[in-house]
């Protein structure tokens, strides 16, 4: 199952590595990853596969909540599906 995580706010040092972490943790492999700063803010999208995540989708967004709490930041996931039904007429 494929999923977006969005991570944007001010540029700090080891934001690729904080996120990049949890999803190593978490058993979620990243496909594929886009990142900016743009005027001191940090902007990144990442192409994620959830299937293999070692924990239920309630702990996955606690985890990810946590952890955009930690780094003062917005982390966001959605779900592919979720992204193509409301894009679909």
């Amino acid at each position: 199952m494929k999923a977006f995580i969005t991570v944007v706010g001010k540029d700090t040092v080891g934001v690729v590595a904080r996120v990049s972490g949890l999803c190593s943790e978490l058993g979620i492999n990243i496909e594929d990853i886009t990142q900016s700063i743009l005027q001191g803010m940090f902007a990144m999208i990442m192409l994620v596969d959830i299937a293999g995540c070692n924990v239920s989708h309630e702990e996955l967004r606690s985890r990810i909540d946590a952890l955009a709490g930690e780094m003062d930041m917005q982390i966001t996931l959605t779900r592919q599906e979720v992204f193509d039904a409301m894009h679909t007429i």
